[in-house]
């Protein structure tokens, strides 16, 4: 009898991809930590640093939700934090990432690239397309499931 990878791979659930988001996250942690930045800080860094327009505090904390669903107390205070460490700035009513913080992006994006390669390497472009379907479909479903309970 021959085993196949598709005969033996778990079937994605809330558990796998649960699994895979953690393992990801914890390596991107570890080298934030090295930097003195935490998960949410750098997600709120670079919605102000990939941002079209300037950003209100509102503005940034929307866009931090979006992604966390994070307390937005929580992403006020996260955003005091990127201005205490002057990562962020206060233009009149906007926020604007400092010189600090793009290159603090700038350290973290070169040293996690060739982490991602090994762990993204390989992975044959139909199944990271087929995944990214499937992925961007859940999160659709629980984002509706989300606003209906929180409604």
């Amino acid at each position: 009898m021959t085993s196949t990878a598709s005969a033996t791979a778990p079937v994605a659930n809330a558990r796998t991809l649960g699994l895979a988001h953690y393992a990801a996250r914890g390596v991107l942690e570890h080298v934030l930590a090295r930097h003195g930045v935490t998960f949410q800080q750098q997600i709120a860094l670079r919605a102000a640093v990939t941002a079209d327009t300037p950003q209100t505090p509102d503005d940034l904390v929307t866009q931090v939700w979006d992604s966390l669903k994070a307390d937005p107390a929580d992403i006020h205070a996260t955003l005091d934090e990127l201005l205490a460490q002057q990562l962020l700035v206060a233009d009149g009513a906007h926020l604007h990432a400092t010189d600090a913080g793009r290159e603090l992006l700038a350290a973290v994006g070169a040293e996690t690239a060739p982490i991602s390669d090994r762990i993204w390497g390989g992975i044959p472009t139909e199944d990271l397309a087929a995944a990214g379907r499937v992925l961007a479909l859940v999160s659709r479903r629980a984002n509706a499931e989300l606003a209906a309970l929180t409604a």
